[in-house]
């Protein structure tokens, strides 16, 4: 066996090591830039095709630029008012629960003077009340503070107009009238006596 000078156990230790990692250049794959390039173009087509949500164009009288038009006003929907703020006492059928919450199906102020109902639900009630020979005692909220003039139109035409009523449809016109002729008034309706008395 033949010694080995001290370089070349340095050279064979050398030789059995790895190379040194080298930091090469490779570039994207051609398949994954077309997808980027073509969620791009299809994200810019989106916004410019669909004419609800492309800008809208400037247009000029005499030099001028005119304002642009007031969105057009969304409906109310009745039913979901209903659904969120009576349903819970009056029950989703209109029907009410015996003894404590009356019903609106078949209601004789329901189907009375719309101008009535806008009040009830103005300042709500607090007392007795009878509807369909029936006494409740109980409280109605006010939702007059809560609701817009539209709002409770719309709810007071669903309810009207539901549960087998077939009264006609209030306007916020009706309503924004007893909410002005009510004034500052914040204390609940006493029950269906007060409600009767009032012209």
């Amino acid at each position: 066996m033949t010694k080995m000078s001290k370089d070349q156990r340095g050279n064979a230790v050398y030789a059995r090591e790895h190379a040194e990692p080298v930091e090469r250049n490779n570039p994207v794959p051609w398949l994954l830039g077309l997808i980027a390039a073509s969620l791009c173009v299809w994200g810019v087509s989106y916004f410019l095709l669909d004419p609800e949500l492309a800008p809208a164009p400037v247009s000029s009288t005499q030099g001028a630029a005119t304002t642009p038009q007031a969105p057009a006003p969304v409906a109310v929907d009745g039913a979901q008012i209903f659904a969120s703020r009576c349903a819970s006492c009056h029950q989703t059928t209109g029907a009410g629960l015996p003894g404590v919450f009356p019903p609106l199906a078949g209601s004789e102020l329901v189907n009375g003077d719309a101008s009535k109902v806008a009040e009830i639900l103005l300042l709500g009630i607090n007392g007795p009340i009878t509807v369909k020979d029936a006494t409740f005692n109980g409280v109605m909220p006010a939702f007059g503070h809560q609701l817009s003039d539209a709002e409770i139109a719309a709810v007071a035409s669903h309810v009207r107009a539901s549960f087998g009523n077939k009264s006609p449809a209030v306007t916020a016109d009706v309503v924004k009238a007893e909410r002005a002729k009510l004034g500052n008034r914040s204390t609940p309706l006493a029950g269906g006596s007060e409600l009767q008395a009032q012209p």
